[in-house]
């Protein structure tokens, strides 16, 4: 018999909707349920992708005697972290404190009022490999809650005090200067590991945004070690198993230190943040690798990840018929069978594929060697070589696709759409590929059209159904990409669209008092406390990507009221830039920006003739990482123009072109390509 959950439209929730354990979604039935009957709420929070919630799904949640006991003393409540970061970043504070990491599947028993008293993640049915069983957790919490009231009581205040000093950053009036990107660089710079690339060992995390500030840092200071860090990583990445070599995107992360074996799941924010990481270093070295990654990450989301609304979905499990990986792996005589047995030879030697497997006896394709060496092993010429691979890989990627693939969780979230808008915008500009251009389009107007619900911006989509009031990400993710489909169509329908959402996040997100953005909104439900995430982890934070969209906003403005509140927030986590500058990349994106006087560029048309055309072409080519960019199709020498970028430019003698300004000071007009590339680079 199906519990609460049917009338859900989270794949993840509706895959738990027909387990015997009585769950709630969360809201104020269960709320009010625990605190009428007096009973701890059992709160269990994952999401679609993952694989040790699938597992623990199987061993616990559909094993009838263990969902009786939590059916006769909890509430049980299930939690989709995709939907409701604002729970998840709550309890995963706590659950942090309490054991000292994280995860998902995350369990955490709760007052009726809310309040955590005790939690972890995974836990196995039985006690296993130094685990304590899942059935005897229970055990304990049921006796300890209705014999031990006195000290859940105090455990749980205790708790919550804890969170709400955490919370407690405001802003502060010590200068923003570049001494705190330097400190920063010095402070990641012992932790790289000079052999495989990226930083710490197993697990390893592709940390794309700190990559951004390495490159960013390199840009501004020359400094070679920083771009000789991210060159290694990016090469290792794309090189290993964490990236799919046949289909495109990367998968979660490295479960070793050397980037070879993934957690297989696919998600829409890794392949948003790296493909943009990978499209910057390209433009920055112009390194063919870096270019080819980026065109087989944004293709593969046009392929698999991109509904007919124009929707991008949110992930690919890493089980496929209940085995991890399934999908992804390879035996050499798979490969035979699909190529023939010359090209075979040549595929597996590159690509790593062997009798005795990498990967519980199959192969994970990835790239150990050099080019040049499989070429001396394998008497082939250079040419022979790409041929047989490009041929190889349309051939297994056919035969891929006759597996049964991963389940794919297809909700749309306002956020995660909107990093993967910014990288599709500005890889339409940079490679000039009216696919992606499309694609960018097509989702900024899915957003705009099917997520706001009188004015106000909403969190997820699915089946036609939007729900959820959206939080500070989704506002601050969705206007950052707005901004960057302006730049790319000059279209300001778009601009005018990501301001009216960068005033509504003032509105709602913004404290003027302790001069900071929370997560929730003023109208959002009350919780134990207001959750407001300060670092950048897997996905950018709200508030850092707000402090970028509101520089950006300012330039095209010429409103510094927005430039301020973009200030005082990086004040408020200034402190903490030289000493975690793993967890804070977007934000010292942001600074970056803000310590830099970005570079205007003012394009006057007709905008889609190849003169004009051939001046993006050149700002495009080059790695810019602070500046922004109008165009309008006719000029306007009254000075009338509501954009300060745009006012007073003209076309000069006829010909489209291009102003590079300065606080909207302009160097003289130029018309070429060669001449907007060295002002640009001036």
């Amino acid at each position: 018999m199906p519990n609460r959950l049917l009338h859900e439209t989270s794949p993840y929730l509706l895959q738990h909707a027909h387990n015997p354990v009585d769950w709630y979604p969360w809201g104020e039935e269960a709320l009010e349920k625990a605190r009428r009957e007096d009973k701890p709420i059992l709160l269990s929070i994952g999401y679609s992708a993952c694989h040790w919630c699938h597992v623990m799904e199987r061993e616990s949640f559909e094993n009838a005697d263990i969902a009786a006991l939590m059916n006769r003393r909890f509430v049980s409540v299930k939690v989709d972290r995709e939907e409701r970061p604002d729970l998840d970043a709550i309890y995963m504070q706590a659950v942090q404190g309490l054991t000292g990491h994280g995860g998902w599947p995350m369990t955490v028993f709760l007052t009726p009022q809310g309040e955590p008293f005790y939690g972890g993640t995974y836990f196995p049915p039985e006690d296993r490999g130094g685990m304590p069983g899942f059935r005897r957790v229970l055990d304990a919490m049921d006796v300890v809650y209705r014999t031990r009231r006195a000290d859940v009581t105090k455990a749980a205040s205790h708790i919550v005090e804890i969170l709400r000093q955490r919370n407690r950053l405001t802003s502060n009036p010590d200068p923003l200067d570049r001494e705190l990107s330097h400190q920063a660089f010095l402070s990641l710079e012992p932790g790289f590991d000079e052999e495989n690339g990226g930083f710490g060992g197993a697990p390893k995390f592709p940390q794309p945004m700190v990559y951004d500030f390495l490159l960013r840092y390199h840009h501004s200071t020359g400094g070679e070690k920083a771009l000789a860090m991210l060159n290694l990583s990016l090469e290792k990445m794309a090189l290993g198993g964490m990236y799919d070599q046949l289909g495109g995107g990367f998968h979660r992360y490295s479960t070793d230190s050397y980037w070879l074996t993934p957690h297989f799941e696919k998600m829409l924010y890794d392949n948003a943040l790296l493909s943009r990481l990978y499209l910057h270093a390209y433009q920055a070295t112009g390194h063919d690798l870096y270019l080819r990654v980026v065109q087989e990450t944004l293709d593969y989301v046009l392929r698999e990840m991109t509904g007919e609304t124009g929707g991008f979905y949110s992930s690919q499990d890493a089980d496929s018929e209940g085995v991890e990986g399934k999908f992804f792996v390879w035996t050499p005589q798979e490969v035979e069978q699909a190529l023939g047995a010359e090209d075979a030879r040549v595929f597996n030697a590159y690509y790593d594929v062997t009798a005795g497997g990498n990967f519980e006896g199959r192969n994970i394709l990835n790239v150990p060697m050099s080019a040049g060496k499989v070429l001396e092993e394998l008497d082939v010429d250079p040419e022979e070589l790409e041929e047989t691979l490009q041929r190889g890989k349309r051939s297994l990627l056919q035969a891929r696709g006759r597996r049964i693939p991963p389940g794919r969780d297809e909700k749309a979230l306002s956020a995660w759409n909107g990093l993967m808008l910014r990288s599709f915008a500005e890889a339409a500009a940079v490679l000039r590929r009216e696919d992606y251009k499309d694609a960018a389009i097509a989702n900024a107007a899915f957003l705009t059209g099917n997520l706001v619900e009188e004015g106000r911006l909403l969190r997820a989509y699915k089946d036609g159904r939007a729900r959820l009031k959206g939080y500070l990400e989704d506002y601050s993710f969705v206007a950052d990409g707005l901004l960057a489909v302006y730049e790319l169509t000059f279209d300001p329908r778009w601009l005018h669209e990501a301001r009216r959402l960068v005033d509504g996040m003032i509105e709602l997100f913004w404290d003027e008092k302790d001069e900071v953005f929370y997560d929730t909104g003023s109208d959002h439900e009350a919780l134990l406390l207001r959750p407001r995430e300060v670092f950048d982890n897997a996905m950018p934070c709200g508030s850092s990507v707000a402090a970028e969209a509101l520089l950006k906003m300012a330039v095209l403005t010429g409103d510094e009221g927005y430039r301020n509140k973009a200030a005082a927030a990086l004040r408020s986590v200034a402190a903490l830039l030289p000493q975690y500058p793993n967890g804070l990349g977007r934000w010292l994106a942001a600074l970056d920006f803000y310590l830099d006087q970005p570079k205007e560029v003012a394009i006057v048309g007709p905008l889609d003739s190849e003169a004009a055309q051939g001046l993006l072409d050149a700002l495009h080519g080059l790695y810019l990482p602070n500046r922004a960019l109008a165009g309008m199709e006719e000029g306007d020498g009254a000075g009338s123009h509501p954009m300060p970028l745009l006012r007073f430019k003209t076309r000069v003698d006829g010909r489209p072109a291009a102003y590079v300004c300065r606080g909207y000071e302009c160097r003289r007009p130029v018309t070429e390509p060669e001449e907007l590339a060295r002002e640009l680079a001036a």
